[in-house]
């Protein structure tokens, strides 16, 4: 892992001064810090995940959209059963991936 990119990110998350960086920036940013520390950035990866998959960018591309969520059941199924944020970020996730399915099923 590269140092540098880690602190680079790092310094991102604390000069956006808010609680979740959203969009194209929060997806490179926890997708770097989640794989050096998973339990702290996973959770928030998850959520930007889910959002990114409902964003005008993706909304006509199922196969994307269907990708991201499944990446966030991932993130969010690999956090440990202790971490606060497990619960909610998987069944969000999971809830999402349902509902892209049932939409492809419903042709919409």
């Amino acid at each position: 892992m590269d140092q540098d990119m880690v602190m680079r990110a790092r310094v991102q998350l604390l000069s956006a001064n808010r609680r979740v960086v959203r969009g194209t920036e929060g997806l490179r940013i926890y997708r770097l810090l989640t794989q050096v520390e998973p339990e702290v950035y996973g959770s928030k990866l998850a959520y930007v995940l889910v959002e990114a998959s409902a964003s005008a960018l993706v909304r006509e591309l199922p196969e994307q959209r269907l990708a991201l969520l499944d990446e966030a059941v991932a993130v969010a199924s690999a956090l440990d059963a202790a971490n606060p944020y497990r619960t909610m970020v998987l069944a969000k996730a999971l809830a999402a991936r349902r509902h892209l399915e049932g939409q492809q099923t419903h042709g919409m």
